[in-house]
């Protein structure tokens, strides 16, 4: 018996109080630095929010308008901010937070199983970052200029005309709404790519089920995007393309379980 299999063992047969007091310290951990990370957001909540406001505002400059956000009731704009910091806070403590996970459920795995699963972990964040940049540099430029293009001219109709007039609320959750979903979609290659590593689908499957797949894609987008065609589209098509780079990874990693296999 190797020094790893008494080191599972030793760890199978921890007393489950033990198991919750570290499930308590690791928690304990996360919590503290959300918290952190939560009051530092919160102190430049309103840098973060013209942060994530500077495309609208790109965009309404190269239509010779200033960027102009309102709120309607007493308390919008504060609680606004406190998504802005719960939003900010989880986003800079999700590293932390991943790294109490692993040190939680490492000692549990055999180390060929710590080798497969630590780089999911470490592209998880990437990512996730990765399709929130293609949200905010290439999806919010086109679809605000979209959705201004419904203003009309002052000078027209008599002096009647219709005006965007947007809430700081309603403009956060149209943001984090569009943000989450395209950093979500992005860890397909990651999940699917899992499950092929662990025996569930293999890229044969993913092959077989591209055409499914694709309109799948497009599904998913309606349901996460705004009812607009654009930025539906923006999210569709990295799907698909997600999907076609999982079918790859899937197969790299395919090979790899084959000597386990061989030894069951």
């Amino acid at each position: 018996m190797t020094d790893q299999d008494h080191t599972t063992m030793h760890d199978r047969a921890m007393p489950l109080l033990d198991h919750l007091i570290e499930l308590r310290r690791r928690l304990l951990w996360s919590l503290g630095t959300f918290v952190v990370a939560f009051f530092f957001c919160y102190h430049y909540a309103e840098t973060i929010y013209f942060f994530l406001a500077r495309p609208l505002e790109t965009v309404m400059a190269q239509k010779g308008e200033a960027l102009h956000l309102i709120y309607t009731a007493l308390p919008e704009a504060f609680f606004t901010y406190v998504r802005v910091a719960v939003f900010g806070g989880l986003f800079l403590s999700f590293p932390m937070i991943a790294v109490q996970a692993w040190i939680f459920i490492a000692p549990g795995l055999y180390r060929n199983e710590k080798r497969a699963f630590l780089p999911f972990l470490l592209a998880t964040p990437f990512l996730f970052i990765l399709g929130a940049a293609l949200a905010y540099f290439i999806i919010f430029p086109v679809a605000w200029k979209f959705f201004l293009s419904f203003q009309t001219n002052p000078a027209g109709y008599g002096g009647m005309h219709v005006e965007l007039q947007a809430k700081v609320s309603e403009y956060l959750s149209l943001v984090m709404k569009l943000v989450l979903a395209f950093g979500v979609a992005f860890e397909l290659p990651v999940v699917l790519t899992l499950l092929a590593r662990v025996g569930i689908i293999s890229y044969k499957d993913l092959r077989r089920f591209r055409r499914y797949a694709i309109v799948a894609a497009f599904v998913i987008a309606a349901i996460l995007a705004p009812p607009d065609v654009i930025t539906q589209i923006g999210l569709a098509v990295p799907l698909i393309l997600l999907y076609e780079v999982s079918i790859i990874t899937a197969r790299w990693v395919a090979p790899q379980r084959a000597p386990h296999l061989s030894e069951d």
